[in-house]
């Protein structure tokens, strides 16, 4: 049902070399790149993300209960993701773990703030 999803950055680079990384691990690339957005994902494929500077012209901020959760392939593939994210700038909001029955998941933030997870389930 989704098909994109962006989050907001106040360091356009800064931003790009973060998600470069993950999408790098994911197998993904780089489908679109403007002065003030860049996104990521596999036209046709599954949903991908943006970072882009608010249209408004205001400071990226952190949305509240806000995250993005990307569907890695398994277990050792969350850990590579979170280790990515932290080795990229990104800060820790709960290292890779079980979190109830057939839910295997790691939570980070990117430079901004965005809050994310990897996750496999199974």
């Amino acid at each position: 049902m989704i098909g994109y999803v962006t989050v907001g950055t106040n360091d356009l680079p800064r931003a790009a070399t973060f998600y470069d990384a993950l999408a790098a691990e994911m197998g993904t690339v780089r489908m679109m790149d403007f002065d003030t957005f860049i996104a990521w994902g596999t036209p046709g494929g599954a949903a991908g993300i943006a970072a882009t500077k608010p249209f408004d012209g205001q400071p990226a901020t952190v949305g509240n209960g806000v995250m993005v959760a990307l569907e890695a392939r398994d277990k050792e593939q969350v850990d590579r993701l979170y280790a990515i994210a932290l080795a990229n700038g990104g800060s820790d909001e709960g290292a890779p773990g079980p979190r109830g029955e057939g839910f295997y998941a790691a939570y980070f933030r990117d430079p901004d703030g965005n809050k994310l997870n990897a996750f496999v389930m199974g």
